[in-house]
């Protein structure tokens, strides 16, 4: 029974984390763009970086909304050494089990630095904005 609670209580919490990083394991492991779509040098670097930024932002968002304190050493763990970890994990896995892409030590140096600034950006923007209009979800009785 606690391991369902526990399933809810992610669930409950961090919806929006889990599509983002079902997205990112989709765009990452099994979408092949075609060559038709417009596009520069670098555009990629730039991909990686807000797709990374964009999850870490999201993960501190429902992290605050959560919880009116912030267990740094939780938060720390959970939106920014387990995602820039994933991130290293997928390059990986794009050097191994896909054929249409390669892993590339740049795109995890961009994801690397999207998931850096979001840190920033949680803190100074998301957090005021959160405590401001008291976005905090009902605590869930945790057993």
């Amino acid at each position: 029974m606690k391991l369902f609670q526990n399933i809810y209580n992610i669930l409950y919490r961090y919806p929006l984390s889990l599509l983002t990083i079902a997205t990112i394991i989709y765009l990452t492991l099994f979408y092949k763009s075609d060559d038709k779509t417009p596009t520069f040098q670098h555009l990629d670097k730039i991909v990686h970086f807000t797709m990374y930024a964009g999850l870490c932002s999201v993960l501190w968002f429902e992290y605050m909304c959560s919880h009116k304190r912030i267990n740094f050493t939780n938060i720390t763990l959970g939106a920014v050494v387990l995602p820039i970890l994933f991130s290293g994990g997928l390059e990986i896995a794009q050097s191994t089990i896909t054929t249409t892409r390669k892993g590339d030590i740049y795109d995890f140096l961009f994801n690397t630095l999207g998931v850096l600034s979001a840190i920033l950006f949680s803190l100074y923007v998301s957090r005021p904005i959160i405590k401001k209009y008291h976005l905090y979800k009902k605590q869930i009785k945790e057993e």
